[in-house]
């Protein structure tokens, strides 16, 4: 079987599922992601299936954003980064690293990374050459 993708999904908690949609909505779109899964308990967005997950906490304890934990979403070009930071920050996120070239990552890694409002940390990056 080939997939496209190393990881299943991954799920991140968030306080209020509204609010969250309203923000992913936004932030992937601009990388060509769209909800496929839409129930009570959470909200899955991909490409192909469902990759990202969003939805409170199983525990029923508030969400906590990971510290060191971020999540990197896979960008066509420039122009998608870009998107996605301004789309994050527009749909109430906050700026954790502005688009550009990081070549500490890699000679050709350009990304950009912001914070949902959760908390939870996110990046659109793209592989160049």
């Amino acid at each position: 079987m080939d997939t496209p993708s190393l990881m299943s999904h991954v799920s991140v908690g968030v306080a209020d599922l509204d609010r969250a949609s309203r923000f992913y909505d936004a932030v992937l779109a601009t990388l060509g992601a769209r909800r496929i899964v839409d129930e009570a308990f959470g909200i899955a967005y991909g490409r192909q299936f469902p990759e990202f997950w969003i939805g409170r906490p199983h525990d029923g304890q508030p969400p906590v954003a990971g510290n060191g934990a971020h999540f990197a979403f896979l960008a066509a070009d420039r122009g998608q980064v870009t998107a996605f930071h301004a789309a994050a920050l527009a749909a109430g996120g906050s700026d954790d690293g502005a688009p550009g070239p990081r070549p500490h990552y890699g000679a050709e890694y350009y990304g950009a990374f912001a914070r949902d409002p959760d908390g939870n940390k996110i990046e659109a990056m793209v592989w160049e050459g």
